[in-house]
């Protein structure tokens, strides 16, 4: 086999290797919570947020917890992703709510686009 067809093959293997997977972006549940680290600082955590399809709209929600002894203010975002991990637009705004001294706040949203399947939070001071 010559070096010009040995490449030729090579390209062609590489191309219908590259098309037969489907795009997707893969959102990895691990990731699902992302804090800034000020927020530690703060003394301000979160749970991961759940994720449910109630009457069939995607709905989150997470609790945020306050260790210290004084009120701080907690900027949050939603961020939707839909079964092949896109992003869905529009984005929400982002929100803010003060969580009490040793308190707990729980933050709740629902995207507008029903074919969500998966939900990040951010958050931060």
């Amino acid at each position: 086999m010559t070096f010009s067809r040995l490449v030729w093959v090579l390209a062609a293997t590489l191309t219908v290797v590259g098309c037969s997977s489907r795009p997707a972006i893969t959102v990895n549940d691990k990731q699902a919570l992302v804090m800034e680290s000020s927020l530690l600082a703060a003394g301000i955590t979160a749970e991961k947020p759940d994720f449910s399809l109630p009457e069939g709209r995607p709905t989150a929600s997470s609790t945020i917890y306050n260790e210290r002894g004084s009120a701080v203010a907690v900027h949050y975002r939603f961020y939707w992703y839909d079964e092949k991990g896109l992003e869905v637009q529009p984005l929400e705004v982002p929100k803010t709510i003060i969580v009490p001294a040793t308190g707990q706040v729980t933050v709740t949203a629902s995207s507008p686009f029903i074919g969500a399947r998966k939900v990040r939070l951010y958050i931060y001071l």
